[in-house]
């Protein structure tokens, strides 16, 4: 794709950012200096395979002042969060930043480590390991707890312990209750759409550079390498419950709903050190991720950060969390969590008293300000979440996707009204005519969005399509969020060069192998399709052997229905025995021979069945019809 240069326009705007923003406040940077031990060099690595899965070191370009292609608060953050290397938070507690989306933690014990969120893959977790090693000794796990239930703070657990080690009782593994249960859905049931859309969200394939991927805000992107999971064997279900492994007590303060459906903080009183988990980090965060997830709730959020304060902040010293630097003495952690928790609460509060005098979503983000109090606080700039696409989600959560106008109710989909669009300002010449003359003026919006309509009329279109990757390019240059950065460049991308797919790996096969039974039965009713199991009535039993349960599976008005049921129920005209549920899930994959399986009756009833069943699309169209 090449590369335009901003224009005027973006080049002011980022001159008055500059003139605005406190950039000589540089407390960050030596927070995230402090405690340096030392850093991974080079900060490249590598797959069994030979493949790249983190390289940190491409980010090298971070120095020096924002050039015009990038917002400068953005510039600044990445240049945060692109430091790499082992950290001393306290005495006893180790980080590892920059080697992965997330950080991983090291709490030092009696004898061993206590291992805080393994990051995305086994070897950049791996290799933060031997990094802390190398450094403080080599010092054997002896737990691992995940905080919540996001890929980037389990996915490397391999890397760190063997799931030998787990069921042998020299591992323990904590997470909080249901965490097994949402990041298994997650990754399973809406997995194809989250991770095509993630690669444009994390700009997976957009090159590293003041013209491209320059970071996300709460991390630069993820690895790419081995995903697993193990299963936790200790559920953390109640607030103030308390655990002490290897002499260190743990202190615990659930908080699901927020960040993760299933999530908690935890304190350490021999360390005095408070760990934030993902729900206060330098930025403004997500309430509904770019890439897709459930609505998170603001209200909750700020409750738990409130609970927190009073809970621990007058006995702790430190404040970490799985992302970004820590924050050290108690007057500093006590207004910096005030302030994420005031952040929460205000989109919270006044998106709902603007939603009870008319305004839309859409309205309420274009004039929606933040306190004068939050917009000079760092730490609450939307380099993760914006303010923009919070509030809209606040909306959703309320409201729905409806903002209650009956002339929207029924609207056209984009294939059926971009040629309308089009035809009523006459035709595709004149609209990219219109869309050259806002983009010169600086309008990239409404550019943008009339190029949308002109693509999905006529892909093709050589002018249109030019066009459209110019002003996505400056739509990016003056974003100061890093995710629709990527999005902005992703779709430039695209345009420019193709369909560039799904980079990440979707359902890895151990986060597969820890679905329920239930859960698989799940992924198989919603690959049904539809209208072609229209006139299909099937009945299908499966059974268990390892477990000796039985289940029946109905296929009718192309809805797939399961319920547990005994032995003796088990009647109908074909069943299929399945050794356990990995071969269910080879099953499900097409695999009719390996050993493991065994089809009694009638077999066109398991022949109908996954022929009705669909294969996600990875590579779905996004910025073209």
């Amino acid at each position: 794709m090449e590369q335009k240069p901003p224009t005027a326009v973006i080049e002011s705007a980022h001159r008055k950012h500059l003139n605005d923003l406190p950039f000589d406040d540089t407390a960050d940077f030596e927070a995230a200096d402090r405690g340096f031990i030392g850093a991974l060099e080079p900060c490249v690595i590598k797959a069994a395979d030979g493949r790249t899965v983190w390289d940190n070191d491409v980010y090298a370009f971070l120095n020096g002042d924002a050039p015009a292609t990038v917002h400068p608060s953005l510039w600044r953050q990445s240049q945060l969060v692109a430091k790499q290397g082992l950290y001393e938070v306290v005495e006893g507690i180790y980080q590892v930043r920059g080697l992965d989306l997330s950080n991983i933690s090291f709490i030092e014990g009696d004898t061993g480590i206590i291992v805080i969120d393994p990051l995305v893959s086994t070897e950049t977790a791996a290799a933060a390991l031997a990094l802390y090693r190398r450094h403080r000794g080599d010092r054997q796990v002896v737990a691992v707890i995940y905080t919540h239930s996001h890929v980037d703070h389990f996915g490397g657990v391999l890397g760190v312990t063997s799931q030998a080690d787990v069921d042998a009782g020299k591992v323990a593994v904590l997470a909080p209750e249901g965490f097994t249960e949402h990041a298994v859905q997650e990754n399973v049931y809406a997995g194809t759409a989250m991770a095509r859309r993630a690669g444009y969200m994390y700009g997976a394939a957009l090159d590293r550079g003041p013209q491209g991927q320059v970071g996300c805000g709460l991390g630069q992107t993820p690895s790419t390498g081995e995903v697993a999971i193990i299963v936790p064997t200790v559920d953390i279900t109640t607030t103030g419950e308390t655990h002490t492994i290897d002499g260190v007590e743990i202190e615990f303060q659930m908080a699901p709903g927020t960040e993760a459906p299933a999530e908690m903080h935890f304190y350490f009183p021999k360390f005095r050190a408070l760990c934030m988990a993902e729900n206060a980090t330098h930025n403004l965060h997500n309430l509904l991720t770019l890439r897709g997830a459930l609505v998170r709730d603001p209200h909750g959020w700020a409750g738990y950060l409130t609970e927190a304060i009073d809970t621990f902040a007058d006995r702790t010293d430190v404040v970490f969390a799985s992302h970004h630097w820590p924050t050290w003495g108690r007057e500093a952690i006590v207004e910096f969590l005030a302030l994420q928790r005031d952040m929460y609460a205000y989109l919270h509060d006044q998106t709902l008293r603007q939603l009870n005098q008319g305004y839309t979503g859409i309205e309420i983000a274009e004039t929606f300000e933040m306190p004068p109090a939050l917009q000079k606080a760092w730490h609450t700039h939307g380099y993760y979440g914006s303010v923009s696409h919070n509030v809209k989600a606040v909306y959703q959560r309320y409201m729905g996707w409806f903002d209650g106008n009956p002339g929207r109710l029924w609207a056209h989909p984009p294939e059926a009204i971009g040629p309308r669009y089009v035809e009523a300002m006459g035709g595709t010449d004149n609209v990219v005519k219109i869309a050259q003359q806002a983009f010169d003026e600086g309008d990239f919006r409404w550019a943008a969005t009339l190029l949308d309509h002109a693509m999905f009329t006529d892909e093709k279109h050589a002018d249109a399509r030019q066009l459209y990757v110019e002003t996505l390019q400056q739509l990016a240059y003056g974003s100061e969020n890093g995710p629709w950065r990527n999005f902005f460049l992703a779709g430039a991308t695209e345009l420019a060069d193709g369909n560039f797919g799904t980079p990440t790996q979707v359902a890895p096969a151990t986060l597969m192998a820890q679905l329920s039974p239930e859960q698989i039965f799940d992924a198989l009713a919603i690959s049904v399709n539809g209208p072609r199991a229209w006139d299909l009535d099937l009945a299908l039993d499966v059974t268990f052997l390892d477990s000796d349960t039985n289940y029946r599976l109905t296929l009718r008005n192309g809805v797939l229905v399961y319920r547990k049921v005994n032995a003796e129920q088990a009647t109908a005209g074909a069943m299929v025995k399945v050794a356990n549920k990995i071969r269910l899930l080879a099953l499900a994959a097409g695999d009719l021979t390996s050993p493991g399986f065994e089809l009694v009756g009638d077999a066109t009833v398991l022949q109908k069945l996954t022929e009705s069943l669909d294969r996600p699309d990875p590579g779905f169209n996004i910025v073209t019809p």
